[in-house]
This record gives structure tokens, C-alpha cells and sequence, in this order.
């Protein structure tokens, strides 16, 4: 009798078992089919105010202070699934005080330019483009849309560029500290920071170039959006800022408006009913472009380089590139038989010589293993920033990027001085005759300049010898463009430097070809190393799972999966977004 209810129990079991199973896939089903669903006539909207993010490490702490800046590679994969979904009918974006550099501002408006080529309304607001300050930066990417509207309160900020590079030398003197650097050679100039107080004839020649090349950019990109011959632009730029009326009257603006002026407009166009969604709402439900194909891998080294891991500044938000972080995704991508070409995305002042010579090892081994490097760079790949790409296949970069600064600067601070006045005192012992060499309290003796010197010399050989063998120049060409130069894309093009200007597409486009695929190949576009759930990186953390080659521990894996539910509320009440990247805000400055 036991036996018989025992049967009849585990086939209930297994019945209930059976339709919970069957529940949970439609219930699967349908929450799939609402994330694809995206209403006809749709139309995107973008607050577009601060800064783009490029990249945030895949670590709690960088989501959580990353929090709700808009990353760069969301913005442009939004705007290019939009501009071939027939669901979208059109793009609207607030354009506010914007600090981004020129670069950066040239990838947003280059996307736009292409979501505008598919023929639907496409505008910008701005409530002002610049408030007693500077709006050339935001008014430039405005101009990248077909229909530009400024409210009538508001002014056009067209000032020009400016260029103000502080110096420390006097403050350091009241101090007490000395500095003791040196560089290599007259156009490295990140130290006169701290032994100058005022430019140096290199210096100031360095800073009107680049000024020149990117005024030159913004007002040759005005024009032709605008239909203004470009001295009439130069004209109105010397006789900014303009008032909202003058500027329409200069054709600069196409309507004065407020901000539900310029909403109900869109609306005209696409219809009355016509649903509004954000970017990232639109990206979440419509998937991103390059999601499937040939594997390519994408590799970010973003930040100022050094050893080690990656990481985010928890007061700033500033992102660093870690060698170990970065080396370790490139090994990940060489690994993956599936990977077709990797794609290094750069944007980087530089930093440690040795982390970035990892890195440009890394490079150099995955295409001696059959996987082409391109190099694409963002706003900045300066010094090792620009070392880094020096072994890929080819590297493009931005009109408005600032890159090269083939260069090297090192030294240390002397603090006696200030000791002195502070009332510290210190007193040591050593062992070997340069003990004291790196020694804030003692200043170089000639054996120890000597050394110092004889590295600097030793870098800089290095530096120039592997940007003659990368780039295919003679050690006089390399010369004649190093001597820690400064140059925007646009020059470094010219010079030999970069071989292709564009951003995302034109790698896109160079990684295709490096693969030998067909140029419309489709592709997968794969993050390396793959992006975890919040949850999974939050116990990779605790358990350590992050420092190895292997992937987390078991328990890590785990306890993440056990964790998935909990991040999916999160996720529905707002509190972690897209990819697990928890929400909270945060701000920088940039070009102006």
C-alpha cells in the first residue's frame, strides 16, 4: 500500500515538476519577446550633458562610481541599430554642458551623421550652448544634426579655443620643493608643470599647433553642416558670444524654441502617438549591432597606464589601464579559436613605461598567433598611450585625437625645504652608495645623475627604435616627429603616425579586411575579457577569483548564479542598469 501511494506521489511529483518546468520557459518566452518588443514609431531620446564614459572596469567599485554616466560605446551602438530599425522613426537629444574632447565629440557627431543619412527627423535642443562660458564643444557636435533648435533665452558660447596650462614651479618655491626631473627632448612638456612659470618657446610652439589644427577642425565642420563659408564662421567666432536671435538670423540655428516646442515638432513628424524611448531602454529591448557573425574581439586600454589591474579613482571616476588587466584580455582573445582580429580601443595619456611595453608585447605576440591588431584610438593616446599601438596592424584615430608624444620624463621632488618649515626632521642610514638616490631628502650626486640620465637616454632609443620598426620609418623621420611631440590625428596622419582617420566603423571596417572577410561581413563584436553579472563580480572580489589566468572559483560562479535574482530586481527597480554597472552620478571636465 506504501509502495502504491509512493508511485502515485512521485508521478504527481513529476506532473507539478513538469508544469513548472513548462511555466517557467513560457514565462521565459514572453519576458524575451517584451525585451525585443519595440513599438513602431518609435522615437529616440538622448540627455546627452557631462561626459561619456569610454570604458568602466568590470568591478563593483568602478560600477558603483561610474554609476549613471553614459558610456560612449552604448551611445554609438544605440545610434547605429536605430538608424536601419524601421521601428525608429526618429532621434531627438539634449545637448547640454558637455566635457568631452574633441575626439570623442567627433565619434558622437559622426554617429549622428550617419543616423541622420537613413532620412529620419533628427534633431538637437539646446536650452543654451554655453551660459556666460564656452559652448564651442557642444555647439560643434550640434552641428552634426540636420535641425538645430536653441531656446530664446539662450546664448551661441562661439569663443574660440583656449588653451591654459597651469605652471607650479612658484608654488612649489614658496614650499620649499625642488624639483630634480629632466626629459626627453624640448617638446615633452607634462614636467614644466613643475620647473616652469610660463611656456617654453617649444612649449607655446607645441600648444599653437594643436590649438590651430583643432580650431581648424571645429571650423571647417561648422561650415560644411551649416552652408557658411568658413571665414564668415571665423568672423562670427570673433565676434561671439551670440544671442539666440543672432544666431538664427546668422544661420547657425534653424528655430528658436523651448524644449516641448522642439519635443512636439518630432512629434509632428512622426506622428502624434509616437512612443519616446531612451537610448539605453531602446538598446536593452533592440539588442545591440554586431551581435553575431565572425568574432571580433574588443580590447580597452583606457586610463593612465601602470602595473597591475585595472582600476577607477572612487573620488573622480577616472578610469586606469592596469598592464595585467589588459595583457590578460589579449592573451584571453588570442586563446578563443573563434576570435577573427581584435580591435584595441585606446584612450590614454600614458604612464609607466614597462606596464605599457607589456602591453605592446601582448600586441606584437597575438599577431605573430594569426590575430590582426587594429588600433583605435578615442580622444588621447599620448606617450604610452600611443606606444601601446605601435605593433598593430594599422591604427586610426580621430582628426581631433591628440596623440604620439614619443617622448620620456622622470625625476623626483627634493622636499627638504619644506620639511624645514614644517619642523620635521629625519635622520638614516644606508647601505650601498645610491641608496639614496630616488630619497625625496637628497638631491642626485653625479654618479646617480648619471644613471638617471643614461635611463632616460635608454628609453627614449627604445621608444623611438620600436615607433621606426611599427610605423616603417627611418630613425631621421622618427626624430623629426618625437622629441615628446603633441599632434592631433589629423597631423599625425600626415606625418606617418596613424593610418586612417574614423572611429568605431572605420576599425570595424579594418578588422574585416585584416580577417579577410567581405566589408558587409556581418560580425559579433565580443568584449574581452566578457563582461560578468554585478553579482558574479561582486564575489570574484570577495573570493579573490580575479587575479589568476583561470576563471573565478567555482563558488564564485555559484554564489553569482545564486545571486542572479536578486540583481534582476535590482535591475527592474532601477537601481543596476545594463550589465550589472550599478547606478549613481558622477562628473568630470574636459574640452570646452
Amino acid at each position: 500500500m506504501l509502495r502504491v501511494i509512493g508511485g502515485v506521489l512521485r508521478r504527481i511529483a513529476t506532473v507539478l515538476g513538469a508544469l513548472l518546468l513548462l511555466q517557467l520557459v513560457v514565462l521565459g518566452a514572453l519576458w524575451v519577446v517584451h525585451r525585443s518588443y519595440v513599438p513602431r514609431g518609435t522615437v529616440l531620446e538622448l540627455d546627452l550633458d557631462g561626459k561619456l564614459a569610454e570604458w568602466v572596469p568590470d568591478d563593483p567599485l568602478a560600477a558603483l562610481v561610474a554609476g549613471r554616466r553614459e558610456r560612449l560605446r552604448d551611445v554609438l551602438d544605440a545610434l547605429e541599430r536605430g538608424r536601419d530599425d524601421d521601428r525608429v522613426a526618429g532621434l531627438v537629444v539634449r545637448i547640454g554642458d558637455l566635457q568631452m574632447g574633441l575626439g570623442e565629440l567627433q565619434e558622437v557627431r559622426d554617429a549622428v551623421r550617419a543616423f541622420a543619412r537613413s532620412g529620419k527627423p533628427t534633431l538637437a535642443f539646446a536650452e543654451t550652448f554655453g551660459e556666460f562660458g564656452p559652448g564651442n564643444g557642444a555647439y560643434y557636435l550640434a552641428t552634426g544634426f540636420p535641425e538645430i533648435w536653441l531656446q530664446p533665452s539662450g546664448d551661441l558660447g562661439l569663443t574660440g579655443i583656449l588653451l591654459e596650462t597651469p605652471f607650479l614651479r612658484g608654488t612649489l618655491d614658496k614650499l620649499g620643493v625642488e624639483p630634480r626631473m629632466d626629459h626627453r627632448k624640448a617638446y615633452k612638456t607634462a614636467m614644466n608643470l613643475f620647473t616652469e612659470r610660463a611656456y617654453t618657446p617649444a612649449h607655446r610652439e607645441s600648444a599653437i599647433s594643436m590649438m590651430d589644427s583643432m580650431f581648424g577642425q571645429i571650423v571647417r565642420g561648422i561650415a560644411e553642416a551649416r552652408g557658411v563659408d568658413e571665414a564668415r564662421v571665423r568672423a562670427l567666432i570673433d565676434g561671439g558670444p551670440l544671442s539666440a536671435q543672432e544666431a538664427l538670423d546668422a544661420h547657425l540655428v534653424d528655430r528658436l524654441g523651448y524644449r516641448d516646442e522642439a519635443w512636439a515638432h518630432v512629434a509632428d513628424k512622426a506622428g502624434a502617438d509616437a512612443p519616446r524611448w531612451t537610448l539605453d531602454r531602446y538598446l536593452a529591448a533592440a539588442g545591440r549591432p554586431h551581435d553575431r557573425g565572425a568574432r571580433i574581439a574588443l580590447v580597452h586600454a583606457v586610463g593612465g597606464v601602470h602595473r597591475g589591474r585595472s582600476s577607477v579613482d572612487p573620488t573622480s571616476g577616472d578610469v586606469s589601464m592596469g598592464s595585467d588587466t589588459v595583457a590578460k584580455a589579449l592573451r584571453a582573445a588570442v586563446a578563443d579559436e573563434a576570435v577573427r582580429a581584435i580591435v584595441l580601443r585606446i584612450d590614454s595619456p600614458g604612464g609607466s613605461y614597462v606596464a605599457s611595453d607589456v602591453i605592446w608585447r601582448e600586441v606584437g605576440r597575438a599577431r605573430a598567433n594569426g590575430k590582426p591588431v587594429v588600433a583605435s584610438m578615442g580622444d588621447l593616446a599620448a606617450s604610452g598611450g600611443y606606444f601601446v599601438a605601435l605593433d598593430a596592424d594599422r591604427i586610426v584615430a580621430q582628426p581631433g585625437t591628440l596623440t604620439a608624444s614619443i617622448g620620456v620624463l622622470g625625476g623626483k621632488m627634493l622636499a627638504n625645504g619644506l620639511f624645514d618649515k614644517l619642523g620635521v626632521t629625519f635622520d638614516e642610514v644606508h647601505s650601498s652608495a645610491n641608496a639614496t638616490m630616488w630619497s625625496w631628502l637628497h638631491d642626485y650626486d653625479d654618479a646617480e645623475r648619471a644613471r638617471f640620465e643614461g635611463s632616460l637616454d635608454r628609453i627614449y632609443a627604445d621608444f623611438t627604435g620600436k615607433v621606426a620598426a611599427g610605423r616603417k620609418l627611418t630613425p631621421e623621420q622618427v626624430e623629426a616627429v618625437a622629441q615628446g611631440r603633441v599632434w592631433t590625428g589629423e597631423q599625425a596622419l600626415r606625418l606617418g603616425l596613424v593610418d586612417e582617420l574614423g572611429g568605431y566603423p572605420e576599425a570595424l571596417a579594418a578588422a574585416r579586411k585584416l580577417a579577410g572577410l567581405m566589408p558587409d561581413a556581418p560580425i559579433e563584436l565580443t568584449s574581452f575579457p566578457p563582461r560578468r553579472s554585478f553579482a558574479q563580480a561582486v564575489i570574484a572580489r570577495l573570493t579573490g577569483g580575479e587575479d589568476g589566468e583561470d576563471e573565478p572559483p567555482t563558488v564564485s560562479i555559484a554564489l553569482g548564479e545564486a545571486l542572479r535574482p536578486v540583481a534582476a530586481v535590482l535591475r527592474a527597480i532601477g537601481v543596476v542598469g545594463e550589465g550589472g554597472v550599478l547606478r549613481a552620478p558622477v562628473g568630470d571636465a574636459a574640452v570646452r
